[in-house]
């Protein structure tokens, strides 16, 4: 449970700018606004690094560059897609990334990895699978709503989803790990 609240925040500190464009957007119908608090949200997060002289991940540089290019196009087109389109890139990146085979065993317990490794990798590809969904889904939304209804469905069914997801994923490991750790039990105590 620990990795999984540390990969989200890190997964939210890197969209933090995007969070508070959709959550500005939606509370004031602003584009100026939203944008300009994004940009100065990503500028200032990169700025942090550099005071605090720790390294800026990768996927906080695509999150500026994202957040500067979309947000500077939808300032001089005065048009929000340009920016609503920024999580579509960042899922199809990360979604990319969770295809690499076995990515997820390094989150889960050694007891999962040990008695069922094939778990991990087949949920490590529902994971990718799922950001993909979520990619098109920003794209189908950003291009057919209002930014308003944008940002309501993009702060609730992602992580409806992710949520969904995770406690299918503990359930099945419990159960599935569990009998294949029970009958392991079984079969050392009958050779005993």
């Amino acid at each position: 449970m620990r990795y999984a609240l540390t990969a989200g925040l890190f997964l939210l500190e890197d969209l933090l700018s995007t969070v508070f464009f959709m959550v500005l957007i939606s509370v004031t119908h602003d584009l100026t606004l939203a944008t300009v608090a994004a940009i100065v949200i990503g500028v200032a997060q990169v700025t942090l690094c550099w005071i605090r002289k720790k390294p800026v991940d990768a996927m906080q540089w695509l999150s500026l560059g994202l957040v500067v290019v979309m947000g500077g196009a939808s300032l001089l087109t005065h048009d929000p897609r340009f920016v609503m389109v920024k999580p579509t890139v960042i899922l199809t990146a990360v979604g990319v990334v969770m295809l690499k085979k076995g990515w997820m065993n390094r989150y889960l317990p050694e007891v999962v990895t040990s008695h069922a490794p094939e778990l991990g990798m087949t949920f490590g590809y529902l994971w990718a699978g799922m950001m993909f969904a979520t990619a098109g889904l920003n794209l189908v939304v950003a291009f057919g709503t209002d930014p308003r209804t944008w940002a309501l469905v993009m702060s609730t069914v992602p992580l409806a989803s992710k949520i969904a997801l995770f406690a299918i994923q503990f359930a099945t490991m419990r159960i599935l790990v569990g009998r294949k750790v029970r009958a392991a039990r079984l079969m050392e105590s009958t050779l005993a």
